[in-house]
């Protein structure tokens, strides 16, 4: 399994997303991919589907020790935040989780004072390992600085139409893994013309090849599908290698409307 390293902490390169899968369609996708051979699982408490991932876990027969499970705690739970990473872990029916993310700070509380109380759950045993999602370059300064245990990752919105390269940098400077989410944005990449060709140079999909640029770049991965079959399409991308020229002519397909995910709550975007 390949994996990305942070603070000595190791996190499979390749995840399964799980935004949207609910009920029995949730169980088969985390117990097949387990079974395929990834062993990084990503929910949320906003997902509403810990339960069926927990359940997925159970059911793939692999055990609990072997499985990188990542769960968040929204901006608005962030006033019972020990309270919401206890109801998640009842939910999963595990003892702890192996990242624990603050899945967006919202407008409401300081970064500094929601960093603490997530480093003193880990110290708790409720994570082994704790970091942020969407955080910006200033957010995640002022969290590194509040923090008095290692912050491991940012998980953030990364594919080749969005330039993220002032909070990529920011977190290659404090030492923070990247997890990128809708690293297909959420289907756009599909039609790129320079993605299919790229692709068809190396005798791969497009999303092989998005996903692939991701990887090569030191980054993590968790794209989500509800479809089985794209399961092993998307853990098939450590065979082949992107050029620098492909690696160049991906990043120059950012444009100043790639960003998909952008709520209410989201921050200042770095730009």
């Amino acid at each position: 399994m390949h994996v990305v390293e942070a603070k000595g902490v190791r996190i499979p390169a390749m995840g399964v997303g799980t935004m949207t899968l609910k009920g029995e369609a949730c169980v088969e996708i985390v117990s097949t991919a387990l079974t395929l051979g990834y062993r990084h699982i990503d929910t949320a408490q906003l997902y509403g589907n810990e339960r069926e991932v927990g359940e997925g876990i159970r059911a793939s027969g692999v055990s609990r020790e072997d499985v990188f499970l990542t769960t968040k705690v929204s901006w608005n739970r962030l006033h019972e935040f020990e309270r919401a990473a206890e109801d998640s872990l009842a939910a999963l029916k595990c003892s702890w989780v192996d990242l624990l993310l603050i899945h967006w700070q919202g407008h409401e509380r300081k970064v500094a004072d929601t960093v603490k109380t997530l480093c003193t759950l880990k110290r708790k045993g409720l994570a082994r390992n704790v970091g942020v999602a969407n955080f910006t370059v200033a957010m995640l300064d002022e969290a590194m600085q509040a923090a008095d245990e290692p912050v491991i990752n940012n998980q953030i919105e990364v594919h080749p139409f969005l330039d993220q390269t002032k909070v990529i940098a920011a977190c290659r400077r404090h030492g923070v893994s990247i997890t990128a989410y809708c690293p297909n944005a959420r289907g756009r990449v599909f039609g790129n013309a320079v993605l299919q060709r790229i692709g068809k140079t190396h005798g791969k999909t497009v999303a092989q090849v998005s996903l692939r640029w991701l990887v090569q770049q030191g980054m993590i991965a968790i794209p989500r599908t509800a479809n089985p079959a794209h399961l092993a399409d998307n853990l098939d991308v450590f065979d082949f290698t992107l050029s620098d020229a492909d690696m160049a002519e991906i990043a120059a397909l950012k444009r100043p409307d790639g960003r998909v995910i952008n709520p209410p709550h989201a921050p200042q975007w770095d730009v």
